[in-house]
């Protein structure tokens, strides 16, 4: 796997702003900026794109969904809809990592069993999702779901 990440003032020769497009090994494009900082405006970003972190823990998100739906497919069970809402806090001080992550999962489906759901989020949450599996070296992760009728 690999990525390339480079800053978009760079190219035009301008030194403000902090945005960045990181381009995937599989093709594919991302932006990604910095907050406004009034006190330093050369520090800070434009708010035109998600944060780093941001990036990150919406990557942890789509990592545990995909892992959820799988696992429900292969199970046989009739999936309809899926997603999680991740809230997150981070460290006060350099380095701000994540310390606490809550995933709230909305699961849709046809005679889905709450059980099944319910094993789905803990095998993406301890065997399968690499990008949880690796945060929860620095925060504590909690999970719950809601299962939706379809």
């Amino acid at each position: 796997m690999e990525c390339t990440v480079s800053w978009t003032g760079a190219t035009t020769g301008a030194r403000s702003g902090m945005g960045f497009v990181a381009e995937t090994g599989s093709g594919h494009v991302l932006m990604m900026d910095g907050a406004p900082d009034a006190a330093k405006p050369e520090n800070g970003g434009q708010d035109l794109a998600p944060r780093p972190m941001e990036t990150v823990l919406a990557g942890t998100g789509g990592c545990t969904a995909y892992d959820v739906v799988l696992i429900l497919k292969r199970g046989r069970h009739d999936v309809r809809g899926c997603s999680v809402k991740l809230t997150a806090e981070r460290a006060p001080t350099e380095p701000k990592v994540f310390t606490k992550i809550h995933m709230h999962f909305t699961v849709t489906g046809r005679d889905l069993p709450a059980e099944a759901v319910q094993r789905a989020v803990a095998l993406s949450h301890e065997k399968y999702c690499s990008a949880s599996i690796m945060l929860a070296k620095t925060a504590e992760i909690t999970t719950s779901f809601d299962v939706l009728a379809a």
